[in-house]
């Protein structure tokens, strides 16, 4: 049977490979020598594309890649993305043969994933090639990890299994980002440190200490260690307002470029009298004879529904507001004062058209989220474009 011949896609999402590299750039000069970028290319990329980013994140001389899941690890592996790769949530432990074998690192903390390894160990497959495991240190996020003497005896027993290396100890900050004061940061910082020096104790030092995200990166160089995790930042988002605030407040010049364009076209453009109400519920009824472009983008690709009758998008060089209820695959806006609008014009739903700029936190402000669900949630099935 023939290959299929894919079709023009309604949506796409265009990643500016440029942008992407000079957010790099910017960070290797944040760091000092010897610390490494591992660049957080989790929840497909952010939205931007797993192995899209990846690609050109290689060509940067980027070495460590982190993801959330096997699969994703798996999928860079089989795209030819080399080095250090760390799956960052939890695999679990029938998956951990698996990443042993692709090279793959992992966290460990649970009694499952050892059992595994010291099964893994018994059968002599870690002599051909050895587990990488990196602990997580729960210092107060409240998500995976261990600490105290649980961290201690598990740290232990994981060294006595032959074939698993101790390659990292980590943790990661919970209001580093949406605050001005980091005093909680420093606290956690604190307690890392002191459960690191326990594990030098023990006779456990890995090769990558590891604590900073985009945030700690910009912020706090004594969170750097040998490796940042650098995520949000990459995309040329900004953590939050807050830790955009602090960095201009202490003169550091960082002009992160956003790295996305979300695009569709116009599918058609009908005239309505003065009174109509369109789409579901009948929720919006309009105030002058208007002229609407359908577009063909809706809930199910990540244009979030309420962005409803208070969102815009860009056609022309204009924005132009949402119409009505969003709809699974469909949407309306109002073209009225845009001359010229016709079928196949070119709409941006984030990103700059023109002069005009409908951002990822104009987007996540009107709906009450952050960036990163914005970007995060647009359907990993619309193409991903790389441009200069």
């Amino acid at each position: 049977m023939p290959k299929l011949k894919l079709p023009i896609p309604k949506s796409w999402v265009e990643i500016s490979s440029a942008a992407l590299k000079r957010n790099i750039k910017i960070f290797k000069k944040l760091i000092k020598p010897g610390t490494h970028l591992l660049v957080t290319v989790k929840a497909n990329a952010y939205g931007h594309g797993l192995v899209e980013v990846a690609k050109v994140a290689q060509q940067e001389g980027i070495k460590c890649f982190g993801v959330d899941a096997l699969e994703e690890g798996l999928k860079l592996r089989a795209a030819g993305i080399k080095g250090l790769i760390l799956v960052l949530g939890f695999v679990r432990p029938e998956n951990i043969e698996l990443a042993v074998k692709n090279n793959i690192s992992f966290v460990a903390y649970d009694e499952g994933v050892f059992k595994k390894l010291q099964s893994l160990s018994k059968s002599g497959l870690l002599k051909k090639r050895p587990a990488k495991v990196h602990l997580k240190i729960e210092t107060g996020t409240g998500r995976q990890g261990l600490r105290g003497d649980e961290l201690t005896a598990y740290a232990k027993k994981l060294k006595n299994v032959k074939g698993v290396v101790i390659e990292g100890v980590y943790t990661h900050y919970a209001n580093i980002e949406d605050t001005t004061d980091h005093s909680f940061a420093a606290q956690q910082l604190k307690s890392f440190l002191m459960e690191k020096k326990k594990l030098a104790e023990i006779g456990i030092e890995p090769e990558f200490s590891h604590t900073a995200c985009s945030a700690a990166a910009i912020l706090f160089p004594e969170t750097h260690f040998n490796l940042i995790r650098l995520g949000i930042a990459l995309y040329g988002l900004w953590p939050s307002k807050e830790t955009r605030a602090v960095a201009q407040r202490t003169h550091r010049d960082i002009r992160l470029e956003p790295v996305m364009t979300w695009k569709t076209i116009v599918a058609q453009v009908k005239k309505y009298p003065k009174g109509t109400s369109i789409g579901y519920g009948l929720s919006e009824r309009l105030s002058r004879a208007s002229k609407l472009a359908v577009l063909p983008v809706g809930y199910w690709d990540g244009f979030d529904r309420g962005q409803a009758s208070i969102g815009t998008v860009l056609i022309r060089g204009h924005r132009c507001k949402v119409v009505g209820r969003i709809f699974m695959n469909m949407m309306n806006v109002d073209v009225t004062d845009v001359p010229g609008v016709k079928p196949e014009d070119e709409a941006v739903l984030i990103g700059k058209q023109k002069k005009e700029i409908v951002s990822a936190e104009e987007f996540a402000g009107k709906i009450g989220t952050i960036n990163y669900e914005v970007v995060a949630r647009i359907n990993p099935l619309l193409s991903r474009r790389l441009i200069d």
